[in-house]
């Protein structure tokens, strides 16, 4: 029952969270400064639009695990594994994306030196970061569309939209999973019922 009511704000959730992560990369990418990492995190709209970055990806976590509650029956094996990858890659680049938007400014501000030349675990755990959520999302992306459960074509779209976000921390290259998560989102608010919960729960 709390299963099926979690899969009823997958639509919302997905639209929510593709919307932030399109809005959010577009306003990072007009105010990067390519030369200057302390001009950048100078400008108040770059700073903010990490910090909601750094939300959409909360709500992409949401969404993940509500719209996985629509294909779960019918995902297999390869539904969870991906289920399971995508939900730690997540994690693991929302917090590097809450280390960039939070703490990153000051470091840049406060010891610039150790900003621009990163060393050992700050360079591992970002790869880490960066190889599993890419992972993650390609896999969860060919786990629905060997489920049939959501469109063809948006399934290729969060698949490709995985592989490219190896970068999602860099504008543009989160945009295109966002666009893919947000389609999902239109596509399950238009259809009112997860064709994996059945009507008499559904109601």
């Amino acid at each position: 029952m709390l299963q099926s009511r979690l899969s009823r704000f997958a639509g919302p959730f997905a639209l929510a969270a593709g919307f932030v992560f399109v809005v959010a990369q577009i306003l990072l990418l007009v105010t990067l400064d390519v030369t200057s990492k302390q001009a950048t995190v100078a400008k108040p709209v770059f700073v903010w639009s990490q910090a909601a970055y750094f939300v959409g990806f909360c709500i992409l976590l949401l969404a993940l695990v509500a719209a996985y509650d629509w294909e779960s029956q019918k995902a297999g094996a390869l539904g969870i594994i991906g289920f399971c990858a995508a939900i730690v890659g997540t994690m693991f680049l929302a917090g590097d994306l809450w280390f960039d938007a939070f703490a990153g400014p000051w470091i840049i501000t406060a010891a610039p030196e150790a900003a621009n030349s990163p060393t050992g675990t700050v360079v591992i755990g970002a790869f880490a970061s960066y190889v599993l959520f890419a992972v993650g999302w390609v896999l969860f992306g060919l786990a629905s569309l060997r489920a049939r459960v959501f469109p063809a074509p948006i399934s290729l779209a969060i698949t490709v939209g995985g592989g490219v976000g190896f970068l999602a921390l860099m504008p543009p290259y989160g945009i295109p999973l966002g666009l893919a998560i947000a389609a999902l989102g239109v596509w399950m608010i238009r259809t009112t019922v997860p064709t994996t919960v059945p009507s008499a729960v559904a109601t």
